[in-house]
């Protein structure tokens, strides 16, 4: 009898150290559907390669243009060969209050860097900043980008 309650005593404790172990685990996970939030920019369709100008023509270029600056983000105004500086944070706004045919190529920009007279230190590390913040807002748009050769 006494083997008996020996037993029964082992097969509660077991079960109650499999019951602790199940209810501490993680529930499985299930793969959550990336969401992104509207950008503005949906009605844009994706980017056709077959669409661009050849890489040496790049003067030919359409769709919209930025330079990354050390003070910012240069946009350049096709229309009449301007550079507007914004803030990283401006480009978002601007690339949206663009109309569609400012997209001949789809969602798509083109990306140079400007090269400073005097580069110092502080200015290289500005130019990588703002590149950086640029490429991470145009990856939030869900915006394409071809760089310059």
């Amino acid at each position: 009898m006494h083997n008996r309650v020996q037993e029964v005593v082992r097969i509660i404790v077991a079960l109650s150290l499999l019951g602790l172990l199940v209810a501490c685990s993680k529930p499985p996970q299930t793969p959550v559907a990336e969401t992104r939030q509207p950008t503005g920019l949906e009605s844009i369709p994706m980017p056709d390669p077959s669409k661009y100008p050849p890489f040496s023509n790049m003067s030919g270029w359409k769709n919209p243009y930025l330079i990354v600056r050390e003070d910012g983000i240069g946009f350049l105004d096709l229309s009449n060969r301007e550079i507007h500086v914004l803030t990283p944070e401006e480009i978002p706004a601007e690339l949206v209050s663009l109309p569609s045919s400012a997209w001949p190529y789809g969602r798509v920009v083109l990306v140079a860097q400007a090269v400073p007279k005097n580069p110092t230190e502080q200015t290289k590390a500005n130019l990588r900043k703002n590149r950086a913040l640029l490429l991470g807002t145009l990856k939030e748009l869900d915006v394409q980008f071809r760089e310059t050769p």
